[in-house]
């Protein structure tokens, strides 16, 4: 049996912070595609969300990393062949690299949760009138598909939840499937369906069903390289893959001497480490996480590593939100210090900070270092001023350091 090493939790903090691409802080130089796809290289994924409150939750963690980058690179990197990244669903809708689609869909245990509206026998012939329509032309989204062959596409708009018409259904039910893939997505974020074949080669497309073992262990590989350091649970929970089989792929890779197992103090669990996980003795990291950031979506991760109890308030009631509706972490250092509840006021020029709070033991330097990270979001997103509203203990000294700028 192979001896824990001992760790500190502050060591902890920084492993998983340098595997995330984030202990070097930001280049502060123009940032190129071949850098955007190293750092989508270290991450693995990016999560996909709609809500556009503050930016496309899948730019942010790029922003995070690099600084102020041209939004056009990153799109290309999806949109244009080769493809460094393409979507499917991994931790929820998400941006992978195409060497893991055929791993996740062989593990994709995603059911449909839109409810059905055809017999089965209707439904297989409404498919193969998809399949065929997309094959026979361009990238269309669930509307164009629609009207092609001549489908209402009618959404009812009193009821909340999934209400898509037949073929929006069948083509989701194809998406999970992997039979058909995601070319891109419009300026309302809808997505372009396409067959698979014109994203991805036929290597990227399938694994033998019989290489179920081999598939996990390359996915727990991958998962365990983007989090340096985490438990077996952590590793199945980035691509969603299931605990069991995780934790004999873990043990498998402890076997060969890549992961290594760490004991951590005040960090009560199984524990392992990459052998390539870089073990940085300082971070430089300045940086506001998305809700949706792969350093902070597994929230009891998040609690274990940083001591934060964090939940995003856009699925919260207005009235039981503590901290406000979209709310990023702000990581200063090894330590999450602050927390700010951000809006993009894209009418009036405005980054507005509804709310902003201090950690406990927050350093006396947050509101000058979180001040300085919201001018260069500001710049990025190509707004003219911060405004900082009074709600919060942090926002007074945040509001008095930004008037100083």
């Amino acid at each position: 049996m192979t001896t824990a090493s001992p760790m500190t939790l502050a060591q902890a903090r920084r492993i998983a912070i340098g595997a995330q691409g984030l202990a070097k802080g930001k280049p502060g130089k123009p940032v190129s595609s071949r850098a955007l796809a190293k750092s989508f290289e270290q991450m693995q994924l990016v999560q996909i969300d709609s809500v556009n409150v503050l930016s496309r939750s899948h730019y942010l963690p790029f922003f995070a990393r690099l600084g102020d980058y041209d939004r056009d690179l990153l799109n290309k990197l999806s949109n244009k062949h080769p493809r460094k990244m393409v979507e499917y669903w991994a931790h929820e809708a998400s941006f992978i690299q195409p060497k893991h689609f055929a791993d996740i869909r062989l593990w994709q245990r995603r059911n449909w949760f839109g409810g059905d509206t055809l017999p089965d026998e209707e439904e297989a012939a409404l498919a193969q009138r998809i399949l065929a329509t997309l094959e026979a032309g361009r990238a269309m989204t669930a509307r164009q598909v629609s009207s092609r062959i001549g489908q209402q596409f009618e959404i009812d708009r009193k009821n909340w939840g999934w209400n898509w018409n037949p073929v929006k259904q069948i083509l989701e039910k194809l998406f999970i499937a992997g039979e058909v893939g995601v070319a891109g997505r419009n300026e309302q974020f809808e997505r372009r369906y396409t067959p698979t074949g014109r994203i991805l080669g036929s290597a990227e497309r399938s694994v033998a069903p019989d290489d179920r073992e081999a598939s996990i262990h390359r996915l727990i590989e991958a998962s365990a390289r983007a989090h340096g350091i985490g438990s077996a649970r952590c590793f199945a929970d980035y691509f969603r893959l299931p605990v069991k089989p995780a934790v004999a792929a873990v043990r498998r890779l402890v076997d060969e001497g890549v992961l290594e197992p760490v004991a951590v103090r005040g960090w009560e669990s199984e524990l392992f480490v990459h052998r390539e996980a870089a073990r940085p003795r300082t971070s430089r990291a300045r940086a506001l996480l998305s809700p949706f950031d792969p350093l902070v979506f597994e929230r009891s991760r998040l609690l274990d590593l940083f001591g934060m109890h964090y939940r995003i308030g856009i699925y919260t009631p207005a009235h039981k939100r503590t901290h406000g509706y979209y709310v990023l972490p702000f990581l200063l250092r090894d330590r999450i210090v602050a927390r700010t509840d951000l809006k993009a006021d894209r009418s009036a020029g405005r980054l507005l900070v509804r709310t902003a709070f201090a950690e406990p033991e927050a350093p006396a330097d947050t509101a000058v270092e979180l001040a300085a990270e919201l001018g260069l979001l500001a710049q990025w997103l190509g707004l003219a001023d911060v405004v900082v509203e009074p709600v919060g203990d942090l926002a007074v000294p945040l509001a008095a350091v930004l008037a100083r700028r």
